[in-house]
């Protein structure tokens, strides 16, 4: 297990990136330069991930305590994941990233972690056999969606919500392969999936089979077997 980076509160790189443009007084605040870094955070992630094999990729939020069920379920859920053969990746902080990074390290597997600089909440886990620092939310977001095979998501707020909506607007879109994408916990979710289908399926702003590409679970061994099956099912797992 690798010591994960220091991650120094942001300078907020994100919102520099989308600021609109202003007269900059340093060249090295001009976009052209900012891009050149985004080029080699890319690079960096492509570099360290693109031998790890199938992962999955684990959500949640980062408030969660240790003490929590859902944090224990998250790190049931990685080490049967990790047991499996798919390796774990996740956001690299506490919470939900920190059980399941821990799941996974306990596994035979990989544990990743691609951690994110912000001025609160995000401290790296210790439990990261392989760990990246992004200053940008959307290059991150590209090694999850880049390197997973199938996406958990356990209990969130915005964040989990947003690599959420991600996974499946780009799914229902043809932009990946259609994944596994499993909510862990009828009781967090279910009101979620109500909503789907009484309004926006309602409203016709979905399509019926658009909510088949979610499924709701609550055990780490069925949420486990599921996406092995599945990717066993692709040829993307054997054994």
């Amino acid at each position: 297990m690798m010591s994960p980076p220091k991650v120094i509160p942001s300078q907020n790189e994100d919102r520099e990136l989308l600021r609109s443009p202003a007269d900059p007084a340093d060249f090295t605040t001009m976009d052209p330069w900012r891009v050149l870094r985004i080029q080699g955070e890319i690079v960096d992630g492509f570099e360290r991930l693109h031998a790890i094999g199938p992962a999955v990729a684990v959500f949640g939020s980062a408030r969660i305590p240790a003490s929590s069920p859902w944090y224990q379920r998250a790190r049931d859920t990685a080490r049967a994941l990790s047991d499996a053969g798919l390796v774990v990746i996740t956001g690299g902080g506490p919470g939900i990233m920190e059980a399941a990074n821990l799941g996974a390290d306990e596994g035979k597997s990989l544990s990743v972690g691609c951690n994110i600089e912000l001025p609160h909440e995000q401290r790296p886990n210790l439990h990261q056999d392989i760990s990246l620092a992004f200053r940008y939310f959307f290059v991150r977001k590209l090694m999850f969606v880049k390197y997973a095979v199938g996406f958990v998501i356990f209990p969130g707020g915005f964040g989990t919500l947003d690599e959420l909506f991600e996974a499946l607007t780009l799914s229902q879109t043809g932009k990946i392969e259609q994944f596994p994408i499993v909510l862990c916990g009828r009781s967090y979710w279910q009101p979620l999936l109500d909503w789907s289908r009484q309004t926006l399926l309602a409203e016709g702003c979905i399509n019926p089979g658009d909510l088949d590409l979610l499924q709701l679970l609550d055990e780490p061994a069925e949420i486990a077997a599921t996406v092995v099956e599945k990717c066993r099912a692709a040829g993307i797992l054997r054994g």
